[in-house]
């Protein structure tokens, strides 16, 4: 793997959505903030002039928020290039060749359709385009086991693993890496991170939008390799990981990998479904369709730390509120001293993390309340983390792919590992239960977690002040 920083970066699929809506709001950033000075290739079928493309930018800044600096919006326009061409045509990859120039340690992100991650990889290995260079490769890496294991093949015989750079946008956001920093910076959570203080673990994704124009990619991924295979995965490994024995990033990759192979493979009871109503009538969906619009599932974790602790994972399309919140409660006093407390009624202790739409993290206790009578309620104290001026997802995956910091990647053992947790349940799982916009889902995914008292329902706004449930 090439020690130093990459010398030029090449965006396959740059006429596409994932470009304008995120790419360039992102490598426009980074120009702005001084760390990105060498070319930027884009590769694309159409063909478009430069001037086109260049226009093409410029109006996706303009709508992500607006050209605040000129001069460094006239820096970036400097940097990129545009070649066209068939991915099938090695032509192209000739073409590309000729476009870089002097550039010798390129970094290759696949903005592109996963049908054709292959196929530009091997273009890449037979034009001479790999050696020294990285792969930046998007989102969904592969769509079950036996893919996941064919793309993981070619991507080797092209690229060494620690060239390959499989993103996922999400561990970028600042709120998910704060994860990995407040359970491993502060010693007075270890002691009580466990199977026996912790009674169970729920994580929520939720959206208060449908799948917009997105029908056609819907019917071939669902909510389940959409957002829980990889998202709701990535924020379980996170938490529940053993400490990494080292600061460098491949250590950090071990211990997520570990967890992931510790995982109990899914049983179709573990999991309910459900699609929102009127899913069947969007565009480009089947008028038969069973994919799921909306995932619940209830795993275990077979390790010391974790076992017989329940994890609840859900996201859905046209829930009430759009965001992501954790919930870990903490297990009662062995004693009921006060007849007030630990009475089954909701939530007691409990670490709350909201990751979106903004980040906090919050702390639930019983307090006492005034007078003579031994009465209290449940009370919350947290932080509100916002950060002005943070880097997005993107600016800040794409620089440290770019610098060969894989710590927020995904390896392919881990990667794997993943996909044989859901396997089976891709093939046999229950029918998508009907459910009304604006609602929490199927009510049966209701009873998935009677047990441990229902689903905490986060709202759809920030919190304010010290809050009493």
């Amino acid at each position: 793997m090439p020690k130093s920083d990459s010398d030029a970066l090449l965006v396959y699929g740059v006429t596409g959505d994932l470009a304008h809506k995120m790419i360039f709001p992102a490598l426009y950033a980074m120009v702005k903030r001084g760390t990105l000075h060498v070319p930027v290739i884009g590769v694309a079928f159409p063909k478009w002039s430069l001037e086109r493309v260049h226009k093409r930018v410029e109006h996706s800044i303009k709508q992500a928020g607006g050209i605040d600096d000129k001069a460094a919006f006239k820096r970036l326009l400097a940097l990129i290039k545009y070649v066209n061409g068939d991915y099938n045509d090695p032509n192209t990859f000739a073409a590309i060749k000729q476009a870089l120039g002097k550039a010798r340690r390129p970094a290759h992100y696949l903005a592109i359709p996963p049908s054709l991650f292959g196929t530009v990889i091997k273009g890449l290995g037979a034009a001479g385009l790999a050696e020294n260079a990285r792969v930046i490769v998007e989102k969904p890496f592969g769509r079950d086991l036996a893919s996941a294991r064919a793309l993981n093949r070619v991507a080797r015989s092209v690229f060494p693993e620690d060239s390959i750079f499989r993103i996922d946008h999400f561990l970028g956001k600042e709120a998910i890496m704060n994860i990995l920093y407040f359970r491993f910076a502060n010693s007075f959570l270890e002691p009580i991170w466990n199977r026996n203080y912790v009674s169970s673990v729920q994580i929520t994704l939720s959206e208060s939008f449908g799948v917009g124009k997105r029908g056609a990619f819907y019917e071939s991924a669902g909510c389940l390799r959409d957002v829980i295979q990889n998202h709701l995965f990535q924020i379980v490994a996170l938490l529940a990981m053993e400490p990494p024995a080292g600061r460098h990033f491949s250590e950090v990759q071990t211990e997520k990998a570990t967890l992931f192979k510790a995982i109990r493979p899914l049983k179709p009871e573990d999991m309910v479904r459900g699609q929102y109503a009127g899913y069947r009538q969007e565009a480009d969906v089947a008028k038969n369709s069973d994919v799921e619009t909306y995932c619940a599932l209830r795993l275990f974790i077979d390790s010391w730390r974790w076992d017989g602790v329940p994890w609840y994972l859900r996201s859905g399309k046209y829930l009430p509120a759009t965001a992501t919140e954790i919930l870990v409660e903490l297990k009662p006093p062995p004693q009921k001293l006060f007849a007030d407390a630990a009475n089954g009624k909701g939530k007691e202790n409990y670490l709350r993390f909201r990751l979106s739409p903004n980040a906090e993290i919050g702390l639930a206790a019983r307090v006492k309340l005034a007078g003579e009578e031994f009465t209290g309620e449940l009370r919350e104290l947290y932080l509100l983390e916002q950060q002005p001026g943070e880097e997005s997802p993107y600016e800040r995956l794409l620089g440290d792919a770019m610098k060969g910091d894989g710590k927020l990647f995904t390896r392919e053992d881990a990667v794997e590992a993943a996909w044989t947790v859901v396997e089976k349940v891709l093939k046999h799982h229950p029918r998508a239960l009907p459910y009304k916009r604006g609602t929490w889902g199927p009510k049966k995914a209701d009873a998935l977690i009677a047990a441990d008292g229902g689903w905490h329902n986060p709202s759809g706004t920030a919190a304010s002040g010290f809050k009493t449930e």
